[in-house]
């Protein structure tokens, strides 16, 4: 029973979680609730991957109305892969959270964030598991109000520009999503994505269909931060909890990747996209733009939270440029990426909310001579550093690997050499930390407030996503081939 039903679950489970941690009223027994919903929550989504691959796909029909009437819950292997990343990240950063939120809220604002917290993984799931149109834009708004509400409870007063910011955009690219689904469904009759494949095509490449692709688009391109609508992603990193930055530079973006993956080539096709639409011809200067422009700025930064939320731009950038190529290796690597960069960057976050746990900043400057004091975090940071780079061993390798031999695929020399160069730029921003950890002199510390390293609640979840950043960058069997049969499938290509 529990089997036929895991679909739904995937999404129930960390939905009815929510509304418990905020009738505790008790930030222990509320993040207690959260922890078990999200293990719960990730057991069933490596269910939901492992049936899907031997499966191909498979459909939940809520309350029993058939589709395209109904609501349809549909898993493939390319959400199947990016319901394991969101919920993994979610299940790995609560046991963190306890002791991070803890020292960053009030008691009483805890219960409100742990219930803030499971909203947001909920709707994320929803995201990537529903084929219902309208449903996806549903879910995205309970995961981007949710957002809102997390980042806001910052410490900094300037938390609360940043989520106003962010807020703005974030409406704005939403009403962009559902006015494109509300011109399919007026040109299609339907919002299934699996039926309104089979219409669009019926119906043709006609001015209704181009201007719902041209509003999904852009709005999807606000919500992932794609250079230049990339504005409310720098504050957003820099001035929220520790915790909701390492969750939301881990899943938000990747979610709002996929979203633009499913509408492109499930709902609209490969032909539409490519002989019509030529999306390529405005991905592919834009990701290049945002690769380099983003990776300078980041050397700039003072903030290392800023600097790596920059890094984020920079990465979202390889991401779509992978999906420009209209390739099975180029989508192979931006999907691969998805995972790739989910567990560097949360890990990095995570280990700057333990200096910050310890030092109470994580400006560079103030990070001085840290790594005697927290040597375990500032070798996290140093290795998850080179995976951003790109150094052999690591998954940022592996991403750009695959990127680079897809440009090469395409004759897009100068592109991979560009790729290249921007992993020189990461060396230059990477090095800035390391250097004030390792090569300055620390401040003489204040008399009762030594630095020390952080709690092992904290240090093991991000060691743990550091270190799966080296093993898939040594191990590529597992990542590697559901990216491309992801990829394939997206496409519409044989094995």
């Amino acid at each position: 029973m529990i089997q036929e039903n895991l679909l739904a679950l995937q999404v129930v489970v960390p939905l009815v979680a929510a509304p418990f941690c905020l009738l505790l009223r008790n930030g222990s027994l509320a993040w207690l609730v959260a922890l078990v919903g999200s293990w719960a929550a990730l057991a069933i989504s490596i269910a939901l991957l492992f049936q899907v691959r031997e499966v191909g796909y498979f459909s939940y029909d809520m309350g029993a109305w058939a589709p395209p009437w109904g609501i349809e819950y549909r898993v493939d292997i390319a959400n199947a892969f990016v319901l394991v990343i969101v919920a993994a990240l979610g299940a790995i950063i609560l046991p963190y959270a306890k002791r991070s939120v803890a020292t960053e809220l009030s008691p009483s604002q805890q219960s409100p964030f742990y219930t803030s917290f499971m909203l947001c993984l909920s709707g994320l799931l929803g995201v990537a598991i529903t084929g219902d149109a309208f449903n996806l834009f549903v879910f995205l708004e309970i995961s981007s109000l949710s957002s809102y509400v997390l980042i806001a409870m910052g410490h900094d007063r300037r938390a609360l520009t940043a989520s106003f910011q962010y807020l703005i955009l974030g409406t704005i690219g939403a009403t962009f999503i559902v006015i494109g689904i509300g011109l399919m469904y007026m040109a299609t009759g339907t919002l299934n994505m699996a039926d309104l494949a089979v219409r669009l095509d019926a119906v043709g490449n006609n001015r209704t269909v181009v201007v719902a692709f041209g509003f999904i688009a852009i709005g999807a391109s606000l919500k992932l931060a794609l250079f230049p609508l990339h504005y409310w992603l720098p504050n957003a990193y820099a001035y929220a909890p520790s915790a909701v930055t390492a969750f939301l530079a881990a899943t938000a973006t990747k979610v709002s990747i996929y979203i633009l993956l499913r509408f492109l080539f499930s709902i609209f096709g490969l032909d539409t996209a490519a002989d019509f639409l030529h999306i390529d011809r405005l991905l592919f200067p834009l990701s290049i733009i945002g690769i380099v422009v983003a990776s300078t700025v980041a050397i700039f930064q003072s903030d290392s939270k800023r600097l790596l939320a920059y890094s984020s731009v920079a990465q979202v950038g390889y991401m779509v440029l992978g999906i420009s190529f209209l390739s099975v290796t180029g989508l192979s690597a931006a999907i691969v990426h998805l995972f790739n960069h989910a567990v560097t960057k949360g890990g990095l976050f995570l280990l700057l909310g333990c200096v910050f746990l310890r030092v109470g900043s994580v400006k560079i400057d103030d990070m001085a001579g840290l790594a005697k004091r927290m040597p375990y975090t500032c070798m996290g940071l140093v290795i998850g550093g080179l995976s951003l780079i790109g150094v052999p061993l690591t998954a940022g390798f592996v991403s750009k690997w695959v990127l680079v031999r897809a440009a090469l695929d395409e004759g897009y020399w100068i592109i991979a050499l560009i790729v290249l160069g921007a992993s020189v730029l990461a060396v230059i921003y990477v090095w800035r930390i390391v250097e004030a950890v390792y090569l300055r002199s620390a401040p003489p510390e204040t008399p009762g407030q030594e630095i020390t390293e952080a709690p092992a609640s904290m240090l093991i979840p991000a060691w743990f996503l550091i270190a799966t950043s080296i093993y898939f960058g040594i191990d590529t069997s597992l990542t590697l081939s559901v990216a491309e049969e992801a990829a394939r499938q997206l496409l519409g290509v044989a094995p």
